[in-house]
């Protein structure tokens, strides 16, 4: 018979947690929990390292089918995310893109580009309530738009300066978000 030091236990427990977090659904609700909990507002890029969008085409799909540009954005300021269902920062982030739309989807354009199927992310959307713009790429993405990593998000001004880039999740709907997104559109 083994016996169990309090050790082991211990052990046993950490393993069975990180078994759960790594290859259980549970584990994807336990990831987007943490990632909201150490989310926190995106930063602009610096001046002096920010890239600037020149060729705007990208072709996209709206999740019922309309084709439509990046180009019909030009001059605007734009908010680009590049999400998946199956991403738990993608996810994380989320609820805080929905308050951000909320306040400013008049106003700013925000493209939510899917990379997904379309059932899933219909789904997705229904069960959350999230009305947000989604779009599917139909053509090559811009060079300075591409990433290796998602979520990815860009915050591109009317000049086409990148003025926020960036990996993982945020707090999207916060003040400085917010106080940002006010002095692009004084611009």
């Amino acid at each position: 018979m083994i016996r169990m030091t309090r050790k082991k236990w211990i052990n046993l427990l950490w393993v069975l947690f990180m078994v759960t977090v790594l290859f259980t659904p549970a584990g994807f609700h336990i990831k987007v929990f943490v990632n909201r909990l150490i989310s926190f507002s995106a930063t602009e890029v610096a001046e002096a390292d920010r890239e600037t969008l020149s060729d705007y085409h990208w072709p996209l799909q709206t999740i019922e089918g309309k084709r439509v540009n990046l180009t019909d954005f030009k001059g605007e300021v734009v908010l680009i995310n590049v999400w998946a269902t199956w991403c738990p920062p993608c996810v994380a982030e989320m609820p805080s893109f929905q308050e951000l739309y909320n306040a400013y989807g008049n106003r700013v354009p925000m493209l939510f580009v899917a990379h997904d199927e379309r059932e899933k992310v219909a789904r997705f959307l229904g069960k959350k309530g999230y009305k947000l713009p989604i779009y599917y790429e139909a053509g090559p993405t811009p060079t300075v738009l591409q990433s290796t990593s998602i979520p990815v998000t860009y915050v591109v001004d009317k000049k086409g300066s990148i003025r926020v880039r960036k990996v993982g999740a945020a707090d999207w709907n916060s003040q400085k978000t917010r106080t940002l997104l006010d002095s692009l559109l004084q611009e």
